[in-house]
């Protein structure tokens, strides 16, 4: 225990137990501490960033290269688990499998060929092999076993709902050729036409050999000439009823058009049929319903539906309301026959002095009324006077009878006039009555 003092300082030291000194290194540059202060950044500096951890074990104490050497080691196997897998979470999955037999690599390894295994499943999915099954990847097995058993289930029924789809429309054929057997038995045209080609793949009018007469549909041309209109129709409506006028011949024709599956070729029908006489059979009973049959001229009917037009539009226009007097003496006496003429001499006087636009119309035996665009009132009482004036001229000759008639003239505002044309008639007939009851007095007064 005693130590040797020297001057009363403290006791000598071997000089190899001194830091820094060579023989304390054991042949290394740094001492054991500072050794292994190095390897233990070295470690850390590998767990957190191998790339850029560095080691250089020349340096070390001799009793620390060794373990200098194992953490270079464990190192360059960081490096290359690190490397392995950032690219398997990238789906490299055609890297080669790291060499080494190292523990770490278990558990990549068997993900490794675990996804590379489940990416071919997928592809055989793809295919629709849904028989694939998946184990060993905990919930996602789970998952992927579920859609393959879906995906197997819809298949199913889509199947089913394929083969009921091909059965209806194997019916809707069927039925298609039925509906264009019996519609080709009709007298109408039945035209099928192809919708891209615009090509007639079926017309009834054609020889029923089977065969496809191209110089038969060119005379078809000739006995329909709308065809050419017809292959220019497009389906854009699901069904259309529409007409065509081929005025050349002044034809009408009513087509019935809609879209068709024709022996698996998009086409449409176009069901003609020749409407000419029907078109002038109705432009003779929309004649005879606007128009009186005596004398020619437009009927009550007609000014009705004029005038509530007019009046919406809120046009100008002059009403002359005429009452006709005698018919029904000349009727008593002379006969029908005889008040008819005196009747339509009358019509024929008037319309000559007025234009063929005005409307001119008979609302019933003896009660006439004329319409003129414009407040023209003053042109119309000129005109009844010289109406009258021809219309008596030789009257007691022709017809033994004085020939007469009162009129009553309406200016009708427009944008003012608040009244129906009934409201305008019986003002007008009010007027009649007064000038007929004025007459009566006067013939009263004269008599006296």
């Amino acid at each position: 225990m005693d130590l040797e003092m020297k001057d009363n300082k403290r006791p000598e030291q071997d000089p190899a137990d001194q830091p820094g000194t060579g023989s304390a290194q054991g042949g290394g540059t740094l001492s054991v501490e500072e050794s292994c202060r190095r390897l233990t950044q070295y470690l850390e500096d590998t767990l957190t960033d191998v790339s850029h951890a560095r080691l250089e074990t020349e340096g070390l104490a001799e009793p620390c290269r060794e373990l200098g050497e194992a953490l270079r080691s464990f190192h360059a196997l960081a490096e290359e688990l690190v490397d392995y897998s950032t690219q398997l979470s990238k789906g490299g999955l055609d890297q080669e499998f790291p060499a080494s037999d190292s523990c770490l690599y278990g558990g990549l390894k068997n993900l490794h060929a675990n996804l590379k295994h489940l990416t071919w499943q997928a592809g055989q999915v793809a295919k629709g092999d849904y028989s694939q099954h998946v184990s060993h990847l905990g919930s996602f097995s789970e998952a992927f076993n579920e859609m393959t058993r879906q995906l197997d289930e819809r298949r199913t029924q889509l199947q089913e709902e394929i083969r009921r789809a091909q059965r209806r429309a194997e019916i809707i054929d069927s039925y298609t050729e039925m509906l264009v057997d019996l519609l080709s038995q009709r007298d109408e045209w039945l035209l099928i036409v192809d919708w891209e080609t615009r090509e007639v793949v079926h017309c009834n009018k054609r020889p029923q050999d089977g065969g496809q007469d191209k110089s038969f549909c060119e005379s078809c041309k000739h006995r329909l000439p709308i065809q050419s209109k017809l292959l220019e129709w497009d389906n854009a409506e699901r069904y259309k009823i529409w007409e065509l006028e081929e005025k050349a011949r002044g034809a009408c024709y009513r087509i019935i058009s809609f879209p068709i599956e024709w022996r698996e070729r998009p086409s449409c029908v176009h069901i003609v049929m020749d409407v000419t006489s029907e078109k002038m059979n109705a432009r003779h009973l929309n004649a005879q319903i606007y128009h009186d049959t005596d004398t020619g001229i437009r009927n009550g009917k007609f000014l009705e539906e004029f005038m509530e037009q007019t009046l919406r539009e809120k046009q100008d226009v002059t009403l002359c309301y005429l009452d006709l007097e005698g018919v029904e003496g000349i009727n008593e006496t002379y006969g029908q026959k005889v008040g008819d003429a005196y009747i339509q001499n009358f019509v024929e006087i008037v319309r000559k002095n007025f234009r063929s636009g005005d409307t001119f119309a008979r609302l019933k035996d003896d009660r006439f009324c004329l319409v003129l665009t414009g407040n023209v009132k003053h042109l119309i009482e000129r005109k009844m006077a010289e109406i009258l004036t021809i219309f008596q001229r030789d009257d007691d000759r022709i017809f033994c009878h004085r020939c007469n008639f009162k009129y009553a003239i309406l200016e009708v505002a427009g944008e003012e006039n608040t009244q129906t044309l009934q409201e305008l008639l019986s003002s007008a007939e009010a007027v009649i009555r007064r000038k007929k009851r004025k007459r009566s007095s006067s013939l009263d007064l004269m008599d006296w």
